[in-house]
């Protein structure tokens, strides 16, 4: 049995210090909003007051809270209960640059503190499922690898670069908000067409988006544009698409036709549409 204290106790927090409760672990935990933390005593996990108290003899401190801002006042908070080997463990999604400055802040000071956002929701966390990235020192992280191994179905050593997490959490991030807004638009045109959601969700069933990420990721990656289907056509397709959903509202495909129509007006209309990311890549 363990000693860990969880600090956030929102959706995620309160999701992955119920499971660590059920593993049998010793769980402490604080959260603004108290009650919070006072719901998960049905699993045996013991509320503190404070930060400080949180933390007072745990060997793990797993910090799970909204933004930079909250990262930094909350370990400021616990930083007088804190053990001397006590490792933080931020699950938080946060800015790259700002988790940079606040790995080298923490180890210059003496305390150990890894970044390990992840790729889960509340049931997943309670499940261990999902996917949990993990930056900072190896030795650091060797120490608490099979305990962060319990709480996830993958766990991705990425190395020592202590942002990298971070920047991952945004790709990831960004494919599955992009991805939302897409469907979002979709749903909008079946709507319009009059075919039922349900039905054009089955059908995207048939595209093998994966395959698409490998290859046409990979190319566009490299800065290989050769036109398999070109941007002048895909804004053609665009356009029937937006005059077919008519005045209602969409959330991606009036940008991607904006962004379309610059980049036929530089001459890349030949190019092929995922020229999109011409101006992200270093072209051969």
């Amino acid at each position: 049995m363990a000693n860990i204290a969880f600090l956030g106790t929102g959706l995620l927090g309160g999701a992955f210090a119920e499971a660590a409760a059920k593993r049998g672990d010793s769980v402490t935990a604080w959260n603004r909003s108290i009650d919070k933390v006072h719901a998960l005593a049905q699993f045996g996990v013991k509320a503190a007051a404070t930060p400080a108290a949180a933390v007072r003899g745990a060997a793990r401190v797993h910090i799970v809270v909204k933004d930079d801002a909250v990262v930094d006042e909350v370990i400021e908070a616990a930083r007088s209960g804190l053990s001397p080997d006590a490792i933080l463990i931020d699950h938080t999604t946060t800015l790259p640059a700002l988790t940079a400055k606040r790995a080298e802040r923490l180890h210059a000071a003496g305390l150990k503190y890894l970044h390990c956002p992840v790729f889960m929701g509340p049931p997943a966390a309670r499940n261990a499922q999902g996917i949990m990235m993990v930056t900072g020192p190896k030795a650091l992280f060797e120490s608490v690898q099979a305990d962060l191994a319990k709480m996830t179905g993958r766990l991705e050593y990425l190395g020592e670069r202590s942002d990298l997490a971070a920047v991952n959490k945004l790709f990831g991030n960004a494919m599955i908000i992009g991805l939302s807004a897409v469907i979002a638009d979709i749903l909008t045109l079946a709507q319009a067409s009059g075919v039922d959601g349900e039905d054009a969700i089955k059908l995207l069933g048939l595209l093998d988006l994966n395959g698409m990420v490998t290859g046409r990721g990979l190319n566009m990656a490299k800065g290989n544009f050769t036109a398999s289907f070109e941007l002048a056509m895909a804004r053609k397709d665009v356009r029937l698409m937006l005059e077919t959903t008519g005045n209602r509202p969409m959330a991606a495909l009036p940008a991607v036709a904006a962004r379309m129509d610059q980049l036929i007006a530089a001459g890349h209309g030949a190019a092929d549409a995922s020229a999109l990311g011409i101006d992200a890549v270093q072209r051969p």
